[in-house]
């Protein structure tokens, strides 16, 4: 008996077949390099997106992280295109009722052809960042022995379809990027813990100094009051540090959430301004406020948090009798799918050294305003500028000696509500 011939086609098919599948693997193997060698956690989650929608072909991609402690499911990123920072911190994914959540539970892989028609699929995602899921596949990401959350793949491309090769390639890559965001965090946490500890040294040794010169019984009475002035000084500088540490730390980890809602911006300067006017006052500095509408979706309490500390720097190293100019830019690119306002604030006063605008994000580095003299903990610009970042938009500066500062920030803009059109206005409809 004869074999039959195999046909030359199915070879060629086989052949190519096999050598996608070895490139696809080999660029695998590339990513999970570039992932081990990444402890920037924002980096990380980034370059994870764009990796599963190259490896799996599809529209777009996200993560979502498991919060231990409320048992909710979390975006943490996502393809650009698909939704902003704010839109993300606004969805909370349930455990019961969604896809995701069934995967953390389970802790399989799950792909579905149609989304829209299966009962396990969240539409409240779909819903707020009017988009249409068709299909998509969603895999654990597990590390030392427990899922910490998922990524999805969504939206096969045109002419593309679903395959087992799809399924392994994605769970593998997920099984990198889990042990990869663990690093990342445990990294952040040391790191973090490490500067802290060495940022506390200096309050407390002068603490520790103040409070042994009061025990000597020859010490003048107004010697013994500096002396108590400084450990009020130092105690409230300790108190202002652990509130730093505490909210750069959340925003690092993740764990800070937002509180979004629609407010007008210049409002909120208002606001802010307010406050620090008697600062202003007492340093003879005049503050330049505009009016006008810009409606944000964001959290009010962070942004005037972001405006207070940048007010009070602007304050703090102006000039006596300098001024402060506030102003909102309209974005340049009204077509533009996401929309950024730019918040600015501009002093008049010394400007900032070339040698110091390299570090002024850094972590704990103060500049000495006008008399020299070094204040804060060297974190509010840090904290601003996570801030600002944990809402889609970007936070920097530019200066000039002996002209002035102005440290500006972008904002996604929301589009205020359009109103039901007047029944008694309608074109050829009688009034009533």
């Amino acid at each position: 008996m004869t074999s039959q011939p195999v046909p030359l086609y199915s070879n060629e098919v086989a052949i190519r077949n096999y050598l996608q599948l070895m490139a696809r693997y080999e660029r695998l193997m590339e990513i999970s390099r570039q992932l081990n060698s990444t402890l920037d956690l924002s980096t990380l989650l980034a370059r994870i997106i764009k990796a599963a929608t190259e490896l799996t072909d599809t529209e777009t991609a996200s993560i979502m992280l498991l919060d231990q402690k409320t048992g909710e499911l979390r975006f943490e990123a996502a393809s650009q295109a698909t939704m902003t920072r704010g839109a993300m911190e606004a969805i909370v994914v349930p455990l019961e009722g969604s896809l995701a959540g069934w995967v953390v539970k389970h802790g399989e892989p799950v792909l579905v052809e149609d989304a829209q028609n299966d009962p396990r699929h969240f539409q409240g995602v779909d819903r707020v960042v009017d988009f249409r899921t068709r299909n998509l596949l969603c895999v654990p990401m597990i590390a030392f022995d427990k899922v910490i959350g998922v990524v999805q793949a969504v939206n096969k491309r045109e002419g593309s379809t679903w395959t087992e090769d799809d399924v392994n390639t994605l769970t593998t890559l997920a099984a990198q990027a889990g042990v990869a965001i663990e690093n990342a965090r445990l990294f952040q946490q040391s790191d973090f813990v490490s500067e802290m500890v060495h940022e506390l040294r200096t309050p407390l040794a002068a603490l520790k100094a103040s409070t042994t010169l009061l025990l000597r019984p020859d010490l003048p009475d107004k010697r013994r009051t500096d002396i108590i002035q400084t450990i009020v000084s130092e105690t409230d500088r300790l108190a202002r540090m652990t509130t730093d540490f505490l909210d750069l730390a959340r925003l690092e980890s993740g764990r800070a959430r937002l509180d979004a809602s629609v407010f007008n911006v210049f409002d909120l300067i208002r606001e802010s301004v307010e406050i620090v006017n008697q600062q202003a006052s007492d340093k003879h500095v005049t503050v330049h406020v505009e009016d006008g509408t810009c409606l944000l979706d964001a959290d009010r309490g962070k942004l005037k948090q972001v405006l207070l500390n940048l007010l009070t720097n602007a304050i703090k190293y102006n000039k006596p009798n300098g001024e402060i100019f506030i102003t909102v830019t309209a974005p340049a690119d009204p077509e533009a799918k996401v929309k950024m306002a730019r918040i600015g604030v501009r002093d008049t006063g010394q400007g900032i050294t070339k040698e110091n605008q390299k570090r002024m994000f850094e972590k704990f580095f103060r500049a000495s305003d006008t008399s020299g003299y070094t204040q804060g903990t060297g974190l509010g610009l840090v904290i601003a500028k996570k801030i600002i970042e944990t809402h889609g938009g970007e936070m920097n500066f530019v200066s000039e000696w002996e002209v002035g500062t102005e440290f500006y920030f972008t904002m996604p803009i929301t589009e205020p509500p359009v109103p039901p059109p007047d029944p008694d206005k309608i074109e050829g409809q009688p009034a009533s």
